[in-house]
């Protein structure tokens, strides 16, 4: 994957364990989207659409809260390590956003 970067954008390695479990989970978030556009075309009743975006949002909650994670254990921690600070702040405005 990495011969095809961008030199100017920002990338992170992953493990091939990594990049499974998160297809993976996309690939379930992506099933749930569908599911619910079936229901919808279908004519379902709208508390059981809104029950399976429910879970549709719980799915990417979860898969944003191991990026997170992933993001913290790594890119952050060596960042500190490293005596820098750019990824801490970064990581702030993230939060910040996120939290609005």
């Amino acid at each position: 994957m990495s011969e095809n970067k961008c030199p100017h954008c920002k990338t992170k390695d992953r493990s091939e364990d990594e990049i499974r479990d998160l297809i993976t989970r996309l690939n379930r978030i992506e099933g749930q989207i569908r599911g619910i556009r079936k229901m919808v075309e279908e004519d379902a009743y709208c508390v059981d659409i809104l029950t399976q975006v429910s879970a549709a949002k719980c799915s990417l909650n979860s898969f944003s809260k191991v990026v997170l994670g992933n993001h913290i254990k790594t890119c952050v921690a060596d960042d500190i390590r490293n005596g820098s600070d750019e990824k801490t702040e970064e990581l702030v405005e993230l939060l910040q956003k996120l939290m609005k």
